[in-house]
Formats: C-alpha cells, sequence, structure tokens
C-alpha cells in the first residue's frame, strides 16, 4: 500500500477536481436515499399504515423531529388534494424518479471528472518514466532486458490506470458512501447498526485472506510478461540467424514456455481476482439473513423499532451491498496495481550515476586538451579500467586498440559521460570534465559506432537527429555528400523523404553506416569518435566509408577505437589496452620498433 501513495504526487493542483468528485459521489448518495426513505412512510400513511398529521411538529434536528416533520409534509400533500390516493401515489413515483435521475447524473459527473484525471496521471507517468530513461546513464541498461523496460510501459501502467481508478474511489468515494448510510442506518436503529458493524470486519478478514498473494503473482506476471517480450524482441532481431541455424524449433518452445506459464498464472489471478465480487457478495447475503433475523426478533418480540422502519434498514442496507462489493474489488485492484506500481518506481528512483555539477560551467569550445588522470572505472564489483592516463590534444588522431574486452569502448564512453570515472579524473581544457554541464560537453562530440543506429523515419531526419535548430534540405544533401551518401539516397523513389525501416532495414550495411557519418558531419563536432566504424563491411563498403571517415576527420580531433590495425596506422598516437591498463604509448613506427603487444597485433594481421 505504501506504493500507492507514490500517485499522491502526480495529483499536485488537481484537489479542486477532487474535492468537486467527493461532493458529486456525496450528491449521488444523498439522492439515492432520499428516493428510498420517502417511500416507506409515504406508502404507510397512503395504504393507512399511519395516521395522517394535521398540526406541525416543527423542524427538529433529530430522527424523530425530521421524521415527524416529514409526515406532516406527506400528510399535506395528500390531504390538499381531498384525499385523492391515485394523485399522491403518482406524486411519489415522480419525485422517486427525478431523485433517482439527479443520483445518476451526478453519478455520471462524479466518473466524468475522475477520468480525465487518470489519464492525466497516466500520462505524466508515463512521460516521466520515458524521460527517466533517457536520462540514466548508459551502465544502467547493462542488466536491463528490453522487454521488461516494454512490460513496465505496458502492462504495469495498464495495471496502475485500474489501481487508480480504485484508489481514487477508495479515498474519496466509497468510504463517504459506506458513512453516509451506515450514519443513516444508526439514526434508524442503534442496536442493528452495531451488530452490523460487528459482522461487516469478518467479512472483510476473509476477504483480505484471499487478496494476501495476488501482489506477488501480480509481479510474477509483470516478470513474465517482460520475458516474453524479451523472446519476440530477440526473434525479430535475429529472424535471419534463427532461420539460417535451423532454431525455429528452439525458440518456438522457448517462447510456448514461457507462454504457457503466463496462461497459468493468469488464470490464478483470474480466478483469485473474479472470486472477490461473488465472495463479498455472498457474506453481504449472510450478514443480510443475520440481520432480517435479529430485526425480526427486535419488531416482533421486542417491538424496539416499527416494521417500517425496519424495512427501510434493509433497503439502506441492501444498497450498501454494492458499495461494499466494490470495496473488495478495489483491494484487490490496488494488491494488484501496487506491484506494477513498484516496478515502475524501480525506474523512476533509480539511482542517476551520472550527475550535473551543482552550479556546472558553461562549456563553448574545446581549445587544447583533454587528460585522463590516473582513472580507474569499475563496473560493480568488477574493474575494467585501472589508472589510465594519457592526453588528447586538439587536432590530433589518437587511436585506441586491443583485443575484444580490453576496456577501448568503456574508456572512451568516459569522455562524453555515458559512464563517470570511478576514480582520478578526465580533465578537459584545465578543468574536470564533471564541472561543466552534460549537455555542452556531449554537445562536442559526434560518435559513428560499429553499430549503425537509425531510426525508423525518413533518411532527412536520421541525419539531422538532434539538431537544436532546423536544418535546411541542402545542409542535409552537403553533409551526404562528404558522407559518400548522396548518390544513393538521390537513387531512392523518394530521395531525402525515403523511410529506412526499423533500425535502417530497407538500406544496406554501408548505406546505414554512411547516413551515420553524414549524420556527425552535419553536426559538425570540434571532437569525433569512431568506434569499430568500418569492421562489419565488406571491401567495397568500407572503402567507401572509410573515404567519407577520412572527409570528415580533417581539422578536427579523432578518438579512433579499431580492430582493423590498418586504419589506425597514421594516427598521431597509438593507445595499445590490455586488461583495463595501458601497456603501450606512441606512433605507428614507435611501437612496430619495440616489438611489443601491437607489434604481435600487428604481425597476426599480417599488416608489416
Amino acid at each position: 500500500m505504501k506504493h500507492i501513495a507514490a500517485i499522491f504526487k502526480f495529483l499536485k493542483g488537481r484537489w479542486s477536481t477532487i474535492i468537486t468528485f467527493i461532493i458529486t459521489n456525496l450528491l449521488s448518495v444523498i439522492f439515492s436515499m432520499i428516493s428510498l426513505a420517502m417511500l416507506v412512510p409515504f406508502l404507510n400513511l397512503l395504504f393507512g399504515k399511519d395516521e395522517l398529521v394535521t398540526v406541525n411538529p416543527g423542524w427538529q434536528w433529530s430522527q424523530a423531529g425530521i421524521g415527524a416533520y416529514f409526515k406532516y409534509w406527506m400528510s399535506s400533500i395528500v390531504i390538499s388534494h381531498q384525499n385523492n390516493k391515485m394523485w399522491a401515489l403518482g406524486f411519489i413515483c415522480i419525485s422517486v424518479f427525478v431523485a433517482i435521475v439527479l443520483k445518476n447524473l451526478f453519478l455520471f459527473y462524479s466518473r466524468y471528472i475522475l477520468h480525465p484525471l487518470r489519464n492525466n496521471i497516466i500520462r505524466n507517468m508515463r512521460s516521466d518514466l520515458f524521460n527517466k530513461l533517457l536520462y540514466l546513464p548508459i551502465g544502467y541498461f547493462t542488466n536491463e532486458r528490453k522487454g521488461d523496460i516494454m512490460s513496465r510501459f505496458t502492462n504495469d501502467i495498464k495495471e496502475v490506470e485500474e489501481s487508480i481508478i480504485s484508489t481514487m474511489d477508495l479515498l474519496f468515494s466509497v468510504p463517504f458512501t459506506v458513512l453516509f448510510y451506515i450514519v443513516v442506518m444508526m439514526s434508524l436503529s442503534v442496536k442493528l447498526c452495531i451488530f452490523l458493524l460487528i459482522l461487516l470486519p469478518i467479512a472483510g478478514f476473509l476477504i483480505g485472506r484471499m487478496s494476501k498473494k495476488l501482489k506477488s503473482q501480480s509481479t510474477d506476471n509483470s516478470l513474465r510478461i517482460g520475458t516474453l517480450l524479451s523472446i519476440l524482441d530477440e526473434t525479430l532481431g535475429g529472424l535471419r540467424i534463427i532461420k539460417a541455424f535451423g532454431a525455429e524449433k528452439m525458440q518456438e518452445l522457448k517462447f510456448v514456455k514461457e507462454n504457457n506459464y503466463l496462461n497459468k498464472l493468469n488464470n490464478a489471478i483470474a480466478l483469485r481476482r473474479e472470486a472477490a465480487s461473488p465472495l463479498s457478495e455472498t457474506l453481504a447475503i449472510i450478514v443480510l439473513c443475520v440481520i432480517l433475523w435479529f430485526g425480526g426478533k427486535l419488531v416482533l418480540e421486542h417491538q424496539e423499532i416499527d416494521g417500517g422502519t425496519f424495512i427501510l434498514f434493509i433497503l439502506i442496507f441492501t444498497q450498501l451491498i454494492d458499495p461494499l462489493k466494490k470495496l473488495s474489488q478495489i483491494f484487490y485492484n490496488i494488491q494488484k496495481g501496487s506491484a506494477s506500481l513498484e516496478r515502475v518506481e524501480n525506474i523512476l528512483n533509480a539511482h542517476d550515476t551520472v550527475q550535473e555539477a551543482a552550479n556546472p560551467l558553461p562549456l563553448k569550445s574545446f581549445e587544447k586538451k583533454i587528460e585522463f588522470k590516473n582513472v580507474d572505472f569499475n563496473y560493480g564489483s568488477y574493474n575494467i579500467l585501472k589508472n589510465i592516463n594519457f592526453e588528447i590534444n586538439k587536432g590530433k588522431t589518437v587511436a585506441i586498440v586491443g583485443a575484444s574486452g580490453s576496456g577501448k569502448s568503456t574508456m572512451v564512453d568516459l569522455i562524453p559521460r555515458f559512464h563517470d570515472v570511478t576514480s582520478g579524473s578526465i580533465v578537459l581544457d584545465g578543468q574536470d570534465i564533471k564541472a561543466y554541464t552534460i549537455k555542452d560537453v556531449r554537445a562536442l562530440f559526434g560518435v559513428v559506432s560499429q553499430e549503425p543506429i537509425l531510426f525508423n523515419d525518413t533518411i532527412a531526419n536520421n541525419i539531422a537527429l538532434g539538431s537544436n535548430i532546423a536544418m535546411s534540405e541542402s545542409e542535409i544533401e552537403n553533409a551526404a555528400k562528404v558522407a559518400n551518401a548522396h548518390k544513393f539516397i538521390a537513387n531512392k523513389p523518394e530521395g531525402y523523404q525515403t523511410n529506412i525501416g526499423d533500425r535502417g532495414s530497407k538500406l544496406s550495411g554501408g548505406e546505414k553506416q554512411r547516413l551515420t557519418i553524414a549524420r556527425a558531419v552535419l553536426k559538425n563536432p570540434p571532437i569525433l569518435i569512431l568506434d569499430e566504424a568500418t569492421s562489419s563491411l565488406d571491401t567495397e563498403s568500407e572503402k567507401l566509408v572509410q573515404d567519407a571517415i577520412d572527409n570528415i576527420m580533417q581539422n578536427r580531433t579523432c578518438i579512433i577505437i579499431a580492430h582493423r590495425l590498418s586504419t589506425v596506422k597514421n594516427a598521431d598516437k597509438i593507445i595499445v589496452l590490455d586488461k583495463g591498463e595501458i601497456i603501450e604509448e606512441g606512433t605507428h613506427e614507435t611501437l612496430i620498433a619495440r616489438q611489443g603487444q601491437y607489434y604481435k597485433l600487428v604481425q597476426l594481421q599480417q599488416l608489416n
């Protein structure tokens, strides 16, 4: 239940709406009560069970006083029409009809208020969740399944949406309704009402016992949906490999296993959830039967209340059954929604390890150099980089080489603050990089990665990604020309407005990579990071991409991560990493002359 309190932060500034919601609910209950309260005493007068009251007793704020005045008012209606009982019966029917119409109008208006409120909360929650994911450091997603994150956006948000309605009802609707009915019943018969209040907690306890396990089942359900979405995402992304290796059956079995478990779990949740309403209704009928027996005894044997009052008490109690049934369903929904809200909050409350400085400095340009000073980086308990020290001077090209898993990409990711160092510092133009605004630091860099990251959009929009100002067609075209991409784009049916499909699926590998280079050209960054930009291309595509890279590297500071050492021979400095440590540093010629690790790598690639 503590997680439901998190919803209140989304209710800020909406208390006038909530108060209106409470008032309209109460008015709905009051008009429902009026329609019942008028019926029994009026019928008693009409059919001669009670004497007509001709003397005004005056208004008094008590049960007896209100009842006496009400009888006088109804008697006046009968007498004023020469005891025409059919006219009086018609009047009471119209009165009951009007009261019921007003009840339902106020009930509709309360729902009309509630649903936009709920939808606004969900909209804000989705936005907060998406924004949090955008700004969490890359390291957060290392141990997170994409499908599980997608499940939080879809299934968990849906459960929270249902839980919000239940929470609003629990806090601002049902309690007031139940309390109002109980107060009225207390005014009719204290004994009967106390007897009822003894029985209701027993029924509530039994319902609570049934809903106890629902939260853990709901958490498991959300996790399983996340696993299922992950399998689907992996299957769609790796369909070519699955078919090539004949792994269709293996993927099918994996999916079927999870799907069957989810089906079994959903059935268990549905059974427990659907049992709430019939169970609460059955318990309510048992309570009603006990009340009928006890109340009948008070009427027939002890004559403590009259028959009309007892009938009115029973009628009001029957109106109480629906809110009590609703209350049990609300508890089930809240238990289920609480589990989902907890999963959403795990992301919203995730610790962002890359924090903006309290008073960050602006950074307009890169003037001198970047320095790594005694840098260590750990992921959890695993030490990835150890005591890294080197410099990157403006206008120079620095290449980072080493075996897979040596920490090359991690080391470069520290510079634009995709991660932050565990110890030591990275200094940019004499100032620790953490002192600058994160946005200004990242504005200095253009990144071309090994896997081209493209979006299901037009070619023009993919090239102009992240541009703070609207780019003209000519600027986008010039960037594509520098990246050797203009020719193939011009041959597309819709040119720069061609949609490239999911992750650029309508393009070849070389075409994708040249678009990412065009994106970097358009940004025109002072520092360029090339992370294995040609390693996955065929010879012809590699030549075109390499020419594009040579164009973009002119007059820039460049950081190159490479397995193919042919691409780094002309670098001003080559840094050799091994198991997270710098073991060699120098130009191609000096490192070859040392005949160390770099020399061995070159020999392996037959470049000597």
